[in-house]
């Protein structure tokens, strides 16, 4: 990030509701310079929340979605993604999602191959990832779009690895390390979010860029969709 980001950032981060600890990773570094690049370009307002209490998602459906059953959850149940959700808020305080961020890091058996130890099984934070995609892709119907990004890394990200397979899964069966924000098929069937992964660790300047095409994207739909008058301005 550079000092000029790192200022604007500082301006913005108040907005930015990550822990202290979470702000110093990679992904709280880009999330801090991403709020600074979409704030300098469109002046909207933007808010940033942790999680999201499933029963609110809930709620919202069923007054989105009245003809739908929807079970009930435990008051305390929530969805929290390593990055948040950072919104736009419109001009009668409604948040709108342009961007969901969480990072993965799975793969320990090149250390343990060093020490002499067996191979551990692989998969626990893909399955995990798999549970909150579905989740979000729910909360997000109202929407109609996807503005969801992981960025996985680790030796169980290599080439060879079966856990790619599971990722391209999640990813309704897309490409990997593509943006994608708009549902795509005739009927806007294929809702898949955005999905990079690889063995080395994603740079700050990486996810950086990408956060901010998935956010510019997400507001451009908004403002298709809504009017660009009927957001928040700073």
């Amino acid at each position: 990030m550079t000092k000029k980001d790192d200022l604007r950032a500082q301006h913005t981060g108040m907005i930015l509701n990550l822990t202290s600890k979470r702000q110093e990773d990679s992904i709280g570094q880009a999330l801090m310079a991403t709020i600074a690049k979409i704030k300098e370009q469109f002046g909207l307002t933007l808010t940033h929340e942790q999680q999201w209490w499933l029963r609110d998602v809930i709620e919202r459906l069923r007054s989105e979605f009245p003809d739908v059953d929807f079970a009930d959850v435990l008051p305390r149940a929530s969805m929290r993604p390593d990055g948040g959700i950072l919104s736009v808020v419109d001009k009668r305080g409604i948040g709108h999602p342009i961007l969901i961020a969480e990072v993965k890091n799975q793969g320990t058996n090149d250390l343990r191959a060093l020490e002499g130890l067996v191979r551990q099984a692989r998969g626990n934070a893909i399955e995990r990832l798999g549970k909150n995609v579905i989740g979000f892709r729910a909360a997000m119907l109202r929407e109609g779009i996807m503005p969801f990004v992981c960025f996985g890394y680790g030796c169980d990200f290599s080439e060879d690895s079966s856990i790619l397979g599971r990722v391209i899964t999640i990813a309704m069966f897309g490409p990997l390390n593509e943006i994608n924000v708009v549902p795509e098929g005739t009927k806007g069937q294929f809702n898949r979010g955005s999905y990079f992964f690889r063995e080395e660790p994603w740079t700050v300047e990486e996810m950086t860029n990408t956060f901010v095409e998935v956010a510019r994207r997400s507001i451009h739909f908004y403002f298709a969709k809504y009017g660009s008058d009927a957001f928040e301005s700073d």
